[in-house]
């Protein structure tokens, strides 16, 4: 253990229903100074269509999180021995003004990054990878993209509204955020408005892998096609908790039947080891809707797994 790096508090010291949530229970700092992977909230849900409640995301993660220890059993990943990562806690969103809160997300989000930083952010509705992407493009330019989601989120207005959380990638897209031909979705099903919803993203160049495709399949062949299709340019990683079937995350505002299991979940996070990846977040996670807890129990362990395939973790042998 680098005990110059922070540590998670163990569950031996302090009883896990005992002491301040944080994520995992890692020390919470005031910003990002001296990080090289911050936790940041960003309570939201201004942008939902359906089911709001995103807004209690953050909180509901880290309370599931106490659950997590610091080196990952499968991966042999050693996050906490290789990085400097810590809790800054929650973006101020405006909760009366969803064009303020995008603004107020891209300002947090790029002082983040001002200090080399990489956030990994817990949502929160899915409106918030819009004002991400485009402090993430300010330093690097238009990036790969993994988008996992059971809806493409490429509509071009909502009740007549450019920003909305089904509007993001389209919106990055046209702001040349994200770069279409290193752009990949997967997990996308449910009804549609028209036959082709899911054409237009084929159509910018994205490869698109939809969830009929990979039923009763193991995905660790399909992220090799996916690590070959982005490249080795930087990535954004965007994980909606929605894209799993609701028999594993029901606490979520557009739960679609069909969905990813959490095996295949694990098999994409994992199967993006090794890319530049230069960002993360999970979004979706709607507190009144997860009467047990397990989906923000779920998402806080897929934010770990996203932790344990930032470039610099080492692995244990």
């Amino acid at each position: 253990m680098n005990v110059s790096l922070n540590q998670p508090q163990s569950g031996n010291d302090m009883p896990r229903f005992g002491g301040i949530a944080t994520m995992m229970r890692l020390k919470q700092v005031a910003d990002a100074s001296g990080l090289d992977a911050c936790f940041v909230g960003i309570p939201l849900d201004l942008g939902t269509s359906n089911r709001s409640g995103t807004r209690y995301g953050p909180r509901q993660i880290r309370a599931e999180s106490v659950l997590l220890r610091p080196y990952n059993m499968a991966t042999r990943a050693a996050p906490f021995d290789s990085l400097k990562v810590a809790d800054v806690g929650d973006i101020p969103t405006n909760p009366y003004s969803l064009i303020k809160s995008i603004d107020l997300i891209e300002q947090g989000i790029s002082e983040i990054l001002s200090h080399g930083c990489k956030p990994l952010s817990m949502g929160g509705d899915h409106t918030m990878t819009l004002p991400i992407l485009r402090a993430i493009a300010k330093k690097h330019g238009p990036v790969g993209l993994i988008h996992v989601d059971a809806h493409a989120d490429i509509n071009d207005t909502m009740f007549g509204e450019q920003i909305a959380h089904g509007t993001p990638f389209r919106r990055a897209v046209e702001e040349r955020l994200i770069d279409p031909k290193r752009t990949v979705q997967i997990g996308l099903r449910g009804t549609g408005y028209a036959a082709d919803d899911f054409d237009w993203s084929r159509e910018q160049g994205f490869k698109v892998y939809q969830a009929d495709e990979l039923w009763y399949r193991s995905l660790a062949p399909l992220m090799e096609e996916v690590r070959a299709h982005v490249g080795d340019g930087p990535v954004y990683i965007t994980f909606d908790i929605d894209s799993l079937d609701p028999a594993f995350a029901a606490g979520t505002g557009t739960p679609e039947i069909g969905g990813l299991t959490t095996t295949q979940a694990l098999e994409i996070v994992r199967g993006c080891w090794g890319l530049d990846v230069v960002g993360c977040d999970l979004v979706e996670v709607s507190p009144p809707f997860d009467t047990s807890g397990n989906t923000a129990l779920t998402a806080a362990n897929l934010l770990f797994e996203l932790l344990c395939i930032l470039p610099g973790v080492k692995r244990r042998n």
